[in-house]
C-alpha cells in the first residue's frame, strides 16, 4: 500500500473519531498496510474496500452473513417491510409470527423474545437465571459477548484473555463470575462443590477448534447443572443456524434451559433471540428486560426469510460441504508447504491454530499475504451459502500464491 492511500486516509479518519477506529473491536484492522481499513460493498461471497480491491471473503461480517452479502430474497423481504413501517408503538404481527417460527425450529424455545445483539441477550439470560434460582454466581465458558465478560481470566474478545480483573468491572461484581474451560468438567464441578447452593447458571459457548468435545462435555454439563439445581444457558450465537439449524443443542442432542441465537439468524441484520423453557421465560413478567427496538420489523422480516431459505435449500448441509472443501484443502496446502498452521473444528466455523513452535510472526505474515492476494480471513473463518465450488477453487489458488510469498 502506498503512503497516502485511501485505506491509510480512512484509517486516520476512523481513529480520529472512534476508539479502535471502529465500533466493533474485532473489525479494526490488525495489520494495516495490507488489511483493508474500510469496506464499501459486498455481493455474494465477495467484498470490496475503499480502493476497489476485491476479496473473496471468509469473515462474513464476523459471522452473521450466512447466505451472502446483498442476498436478493432477503433484500426483497426487507424492502417490502420498509414500505409498511419499521417500529411501532405496539407489537407488529411479524414479531409474534417470527417468535412462532423460532419456537418450531429450536427445540428448547417454548417461549421467545428478541433483542438486537447476542451480548445483551446473554446478559438478559443471566438476569433471568438469577431471578429464577435466587442465586448470584455464574460460571461462563468461552466468549459470551462483551456485556458478560466480567470474570477474572474470562475472554475479553474471542481468543483474548485479560489475565486479571477486567477494567471497568467492580471487584464485587466480578467475584460472582467464574471463568470455566471448555471440556474441563472436573473444573466446573469444583465450582459447584465450592458453591453448592450459589450457582445460578452455567453459560457455555462451544470452543471453535475443539467443538467435537461437545458430544461428551455438553451432556456432562447438563447433568451437573441439573444435579445442583442450576440452569444451563447455551450460547448459540455462532453455532446456531450454522452447525445445525438449532445449533449445538440440536447437533449434540442436549436440551438447555435457556439459549441465545444471533449470528446467522437474519443474514446480517441486527437481531438476537433469547428463548427457553416457558417456566423460566415467564419470570420475565417480574424481571425487567425491555428494548424499544426488540421488535423492529426489518430484522424480523430478514430473519423469517432467512430461516425459510435455510429450510427450503438445506443451507446447513452446504455450509458443511463447502466448508470441508475449503478448509480441508487449505490444511493440505499447509502440510505440503510444511507450514505449522492447522484449521481445526467443525467445517462451518473452524479456527486457525498456529503451531506452538511456529515463528512468532507467522500468523501476521500469512494473513497479510492472504489480504495482498485478495482473500479476507479471520481467526475463526466462515463460508456462506454464496460460496460455490468455483469460488473456493479461486480462493485456494490465491492462497497458494500468498503462501509462496512467505518464503520470499
Amino acid at each position: 500500500m502506498q503512503n497516502g492511500s485511501l485505506n491509510e486516509k480512512w484509517a486516520a479518519r476512523q481513529l480520529a473519531v472512534m476508539p479502535w477506529g471502529s465500533s466493533t473491536c474485532s473489525k479494526a484492522a490488525r495489520w494495516p498496510g495490507d488489511e483493508p481499513a474500510a469496506m464499501v460493498r459486498g455481493k455474494g461471497c465477495r467484498v470490496w474496500d475503499v480502493e476497489g480491491r476485491e476479496f473473496i471473503d471468509f469473515r462474513n461480517g464476523l459471522g452473521p452473513v450466512t447466505l451472502g452479502y446483498a442476498y436478493k430474497e432477503v433484500n426483497d423481504a426487507i424492502a417490502a417491510m420498509l414500505e409498511q413501517g419499521v417500529v411501532f408503538g405496539h407489537p407488529h404481527t411479524l414479531e409474534c409470527e417470527t417468535a412462532e417460527l423460532i419456537s418450531k425450529v429450536i427445540p428448547c424455545a417454548q417461549k421467545v423474545r428478541f433483542l438486537k445483539t447476542g451480548g445483551e441477550a446473554i446478559s438478559a439470560c443471566i438476569r433471568l437465571a438469577r431471578a429464577y434460582t435466587g442465586r448470584d454466581h455464574i460460571v461462563q465458558i468461552g466468549y459470551n459477548g462483551w456485556l458478560n465478560v466480567i470474570a477474572p481470566g474470562g475472554l475479553s474478545l474471542p481468543g483474548a484473555k485479560p489475565g486479571a480483573l477486567p477494567p471497568g468491572i467492580p471487584a464485587a461484581i466480578s467475584a460472582l463470575h467464574h471463568a470455566g474451560e471448555w471440556n474441563n468438567i472436573a473444573q466446573i464441578e469444583q465450582w459447584f462443590k465450592a458453591l453448592p447452593d450459589g450457582i445460578a447458571a452455567v453459560v457455555v459457548a462451544a470452543d471453535y477448534a475443539g467443538m467435537d468435545a461437545g458430544s461428551t462435555f455438553l451432556p456432562a454439563l447438563r447433568e451437573l447443572t441439573e444435579r445442583y439445581g442450576a440452569l444451563l444457558i447455551m450460547d448459540e450465537i455462532v453455532t446456531g443456524f450454522r452447525i445445525a439449524l438449532a445449533g449445538a443443542q440440536q447437533h449434540f442432542n442436549v436440551m438447555p434451559d435457556l439459549a441465545v441465537f444471533a449470528k446467522g439468524l437474519a443474514n446480517g441484520l441486527p437481531l438476537s433471540v433469547y428463548c427457553g423453557r416457558a417456566e423460566v421465560m415467564d419470570r420475565l413478567q417480574q424481571v425487567t428486560v425491555s428494548s424499544t427496538y426488540g421488535g423492529e420489523t426489518l430484522s424480523l422480516a430478514a430473519a423469517r426469510k432467512t430461516i425459510a431459505i435455510y429450510q427450503r435449500d438445506n443451507v446447513v448441509d452446504h455450509l458443511w460441504r463447502i466448508g470441508e472443501l475449503m478448509w480441508q484443502s487449505l490444511n493440505r496446502i499447509f502440510e505440503q508447504h510444511k507450514l505449522p498452521i492447522t484449521i481445526k473444528g467443525f467445517w462451518p466455523c473452524p479456527q486457525f491454530v498456529i503451531g506452538k513452535d511456529a515463528p512468532p510472526d507467522l500468523e501476521e505474515r500469512f494473513f497479510r499475504a492472504a489480504y495482498r492476494n485478495g482473500v479476507s480471513l479471520y481467526r475463526v473463518s466462515y463460508v456462506n451459502y454464496s460460496h460455490k465450488e468455483a469460488d473456493i477453487r479461486e480462493a485456494l489458488d490465491r492462497l497458494k500464491k500468498a503462501i509462496a510469498e512467505l518464503g520470499d
